[in-house]
Parts: C-alpha cells; structure tokens; sequence
C-alpha cells in the first residue's frame, strides 16, 4: 500500500463496510497515512486491471505481552493511528481486512493472507494473529445463545460466518472469543481471536 492507493482504500471501506456498520470505524485518510508512515511493509493491496483498489490489509506489529493481554482492539493497537506499534513486536496484528463485494470468492482474500504470513516468515515473527468479527452471529442469535457457541459452531462446520469461515479456512486456529471486544452488534460485541504460526 502506497499514497497512491489510500483515496482507494478509503472508499473500499465503505463499500465493504455500509450501515449498520458505525461509520466511526472505518478507517480515514489520516489513519492510513500513519500506517503506511509507520509500517509499510504491513500494509496491502489488491488492485483490479484497471488499477482500482479491490482489497486491502491494514496489520501492526505488536509486543509478546501485549498479544497475550488480549485486550479490546484499540488497547492492543494503540488505536486508529496505530500508537502501540512495536518494531520488534513479535506478532503481526491484523487490523482490518476488506475486499470489495463484487471481486469476493476470487482468492482476493486468500492473496492478501498470503501476503501476511509471508511477512510473519520473513520477519521472523511468531506468529500472525487478530480477532475477527463473527458478522452473521446476530442472525442466528436465536438458535446460538452466545458469540462463543456460533464460534465453536463454525470451527466444526455446523454454521457458517462470512468472516470467520474463510480465515478458518486459510489455515488460522481459532483460540478463544473475547466478549464485549468492540461496539459491534452483528457480533454480539464479541470477536473471534485467531492465530497463524508459521
């Protein structure tokens, strides 16, 4: 990801990303231009023929004990601008993965974790890991009374989350959910935390 690109991630966001998704949640400008000053070899993106962003990866590099703590996400990052970033962070964090709508179910996402745990080898990291959102939990609330039952539902194929699903299938193990992770009803206010190692 260069300067070039952050007007496209940007927008990205938003197509990825539409109400009831808080719009104080997406990134903006001023937030990737942190990322990509402070971290640019953590950040991706997946361009179409014509040059147009169709996906993008935003990660930061944090300490062992602060992987550990598993606190809410903006803890674990330093927030928006990425303040907790660590250069010799053992874990590649991921932040915030999108791949706009029309360009999904082509390996854009795949491409892009790729990308990531390619990094985590050549760095020499311990791991890559993030908490996922679980989106389509609220959907089946009725039958799955708690984030961490869909969870544990997913991983043994018995349902299907939008998210979750395909990083369990590029390989991450799922490790815990975390209850009340960020403001994000469609997840029950919970996350999926997750790891790569490789």
């Amino acid at each position: 990801m260069g300067p070039e690109h952050l007007a496209g991630v940007v927008a990205l966001q938003r197509s990825c990303f539409p109400p009831p998704f808080p719009e104080e949640f997406l990134w903006r400008r001023e937030h990737l231009e942190r990322h990509v000053l402070v971290y640019p070899e953590g950040q991706f993106v997946a361009l179409d023929e014509a040059g147009r962003v169709v996906g993008s990866a935003s990660a930061c590099r944090i300490p062992e004990d602060r992987w550990r703590a598993h606190l809410p996400w903006e803890e674990t990052l330093g927030g928006f601008f990425f303040e907790g970033f660590d250069r010799n962070g053992s874990t590649l964090y991921g932040a915030d993965i999108s791949v706009h709508p029309e360009h999904r179910g082509r390996g854009v996402g795949r491409r892009l974790y790729e990308a990531r745990f390619d990094l985590v080898r050549k760095a020499g990291l311990a791991r890559y890991g993030t908490a996922c959102r679980m989106p389509d939990f609220a959907a089946r609330s009725d039958e799955f009374a708690h984030p961490a039952e869909f969870a544990r539902a997913v991983q043994e194929g018995r349902a299907r989350d939008r998210t979750l699903t395909p990083l369990l299938r590029y390989g991450l193990r799922l490790i815990q959910v975390l209850e009340d992770y960020m403001l994000d009803e469609e997840s029950g206010n919970a996350a999926a935390l997750l790891e790569w190692t490789p």
